[in-house]
């Protein structure tokens, strides 16, 4: 995943997210260092569309995102992908869990349109586009789970095709044609909300 990151760091990370998965809270406090870096990255990655008035800055969405991996110690974790896939999701409640707060303080908050061709400029648009894509996200979960998987660990990881099919034990050509499917689906989704 990160630039360098050769098999050996692979190797280390899985092994210690195996000893944390079996019981080892010292494996954990390893593991910490050796993510910090990574989730970083995942976190600037998503952080960088945001609103420059974000609340939430990357650092805080790692802590608070490493605050909710550190109960899914009893995951059988696969492999350091497998550990990144599942922190896109967690990153993804964050944040949505974050704009539903802020949605419900605010007073008349109006939805804005969320155009997935316009992803990178997410930043200009506002908390209900977020609460929008997550809604259309949950729906598509209840009809394909595996596309779903593919947008979260695309749009809200940072992931590459190779690591996303590595994660999903599918083909590269899979993940791209599940990726232009769900934008599609999202799309048509997020247009039918509005009455359009």
């Amino acid at each position: 995943m990160a630039e360098g990151a050769g098999p050996k760091a692979a190797e280390e990370v899985t092994a210690l997210l195996q000893a944390w998965s079996g019981g080892d809270q010292a494996a954990f406090d390893q593991l910490a260092p050796v993510v910090y870096n990574e989730l970083r990255r995942l976190a600037r990655h998503y952080m960088a569309r945001e609103r420059r008035d974000h609340t939430l800055q990357p650092t805080a969405l790692v802590h608070e995102a490493y605050m909710r991996l550190a109960d899914f110690q009893r995951l059988h974790w696969k492999n350091r992908v497998h550990f990144f896939a599942i922190s896109s999701q967690v990153m993804r409640r964050v944040l949505v869990d974050s704009a539903r707060s802020r949605e419900r303080h605010k007073r008349g908050g109006n939805p804005h349109r969320l155009s997935l061709d316009e992803c990178p400029n997410l930043g200009q648009q506002h908390d209900a586009a977020l609460i929008a894509l997550d809604d259309a996200l949950s729906a598509l979960a209840a009809s394909d789970a595996r596309k779903c998987r593919v947008v979260e660990m695309k749009f809200f990881g940072g992931l590459r095709t190779e690591e996303i099919a590595d994660s999903l034990q599918v083909s590269r050509d899979t993940v791209l044609r599940d990726w232009k499917l769900a934008k599609l689906w999202l799309l048509r989704e997020l247009n039918r909300k509005e009455g359009r």
